[in-house]
């Protein structure tokens, strides 16, 4: 009897996630110990993004010619190359030199999502994929709070280290654990959608197909779009507030509050973001148990993560304590752990079958530009002191999304009852 892949694939994913989480709190501050300022920080996450954007395309075009194994094998020793040079590094530029090799190496997690689709029957491919929801839940838990605690007690390298063994432990986890060749291969066969539409029997996987870097003139036509175009635009202002978030807040907090007389680091910034990692392992377990679509339904839902997510963004900038913080990430997490599942739904249920793979790809793109966009802005009002403007600045563009929806709302609500109607049996 041939085992199934699904553990040792979720192994390796809540491993490299745990990885990647470890650096999150950690790198702005690494960064400014060789003497970066809030704007070369910025632009230091923003690298890495743009770097996986020009080549995310093309390791999945590769790992659908060799193979997902070998191709992901590469993107993993990429990872943990990356972390030793940054572990090494003496200067700012190889910090830089550290997250491009692993930005342009960075086809983890989308190779991973390609596997499950390739060893699984579609109708099991939705709770297949939720193994990389709960890779990340677990990942967003234990990650910014062990980096915290390890760089506030053991300085920098510590965790970075941490990183880098977790990275070889995922190499080692793909070369002797994950099945070389698919049980069940299905190359050749069109891609399912994500939400349940009238066409499909089972979703695509999350990544979709990645849009290259020259192909956005073929995408046009699905803003142009009624009710598609403003989920999209959506989606990209909701990325892109949350960017902005992710990307300034460790420098916020080190320039805004103080624990004991000491202002924030590594472990006070680890902490919080481990708060937020709770509370969206809770929003996303409420969502999967269906209860919060059957009540208020994804398009309200959609309209309430805007209006929460929009009044942490501006508590956050009013705030000057711990309490106030809390609430302001309480309110933020809230509505970004609602957003993100009932908008692709909406997007997805609003193409056909042969659309899903294209539609999801382009979510993915927009999700890299709005990551390479929102830290560098972030960055560079932080490093002008705009501390509340830039706080301010992330709710404006989550009030900008929410006016979008408000907007659409009659059209939204008609075309989701359509696809239901068109869906059920």
């Amino acid at each position: 009897m041939r085992r199934s892949p699904l553990l040792p694939i979720f192994l390796i994913v809540v491993v490299d996630v745990l990885g990647l989480t470890i650096m999150l709190p950690l790198l702005p501050f690494y960064a400014e110990h060789f003497g970066a300022s809030p704007a070369v920080v910025g632009l230091l996450v923003s690298t890495y993004a743009l770097c996986q954007l020009v080549a995310g395309p093309a390791l999945g075009s590769l790992s659908d010619q060799m193979g997902r194994k070998p191709v992901l094998i590469v993107s993993q020793v990429g990872t943990f190359v990356g972390f030793l040079i940054l572990v090494a590094a003496n200067s700012l530029w190889l910090v830089f030199a550290s997250r491009i090799i692993d930005g342009l190496t960075a086809g983890n997690l989308s190779i991973a999502q390609a596997y499950i689709a390739d060893v699984t029957a579609p109708k099991e491919r939705a709770r297949s994929f939720a193994v990389i929801g709960i890779a990340f839940g677990i990942g967003f838990l234990v990650g910014p709070g062990v980096s915290g605690y390890l760089s506030a007690h053991y300085g920098f390298h510590v965790p970075i280290l941490c990183a880098a063994g977790l990275s070889l432990t995922s190499i080692l986890g793909t070369t002797f654990l994950l099945p070389a060749t698919p049980p069940h291969p299905e190359a050749g066969q069109p891609a399912a959608p994500l939400a349940p539409v009238q066409e499909a029997e089972a979703p695509v996987a999350p990544g979709g197909r990645r849009l290259r870097i020259f192909e956005w003139k073929a995408y046009l036509q699905y803003f142009r779009r009624p009710v598609l175009g403003g989920l999209l635009w959506e989606f990209f202002l909701f990325t892109f507030a949350f960017a902005t978030f992710t990307g300034g807040f460790a420098l916020f907090a080190e320039r805004r509050y103080s624990w004991n007389g000491v202002p924030f680091g590594p472990k006070q910034v680890g902490y919080v973001f481990t708060w937020s990692g709770v509370l969206g392992i809770l929003v996303q377990g409420s969502l999967r148990s269906g209860w919060p679509v059957r009540a208020f339904g994804e398009v309200r839902l959609v309209t309430f993560g805007f209006l929460t997510s929009a009044i942490g963004y501006a508590l956050l900038g009013v705030s000057h304590g711990v309490g106030l913080l809390l609430l302001a990430a309480s309110f933020a997490s809230l509505g970004n752990g609602l957003l993100r599942p009932a908008l692709t739904s909406l997007i997805t249920q609003q193409v056909g079958r042969s659309e899903q793979g294209l539609v999801l790809g382009l979510n993915q793109s927009l999700l890299s530009v709005a990551q390479i966009a929102g830290p560098a802005i972030a960055g560079a009002m932080i490093d002008r002191g705009w501390l509340t403007a830039w706080a301010f600045w992330a709710a404006a563009i989550t009030l900008c999304a929410l006016v979008l929806n408000r907007g659409a709302h009659a059209a939204r609500d008609a075309a989701h009852r359509s696809s239901l109607e068109r869906a059920a049996p």
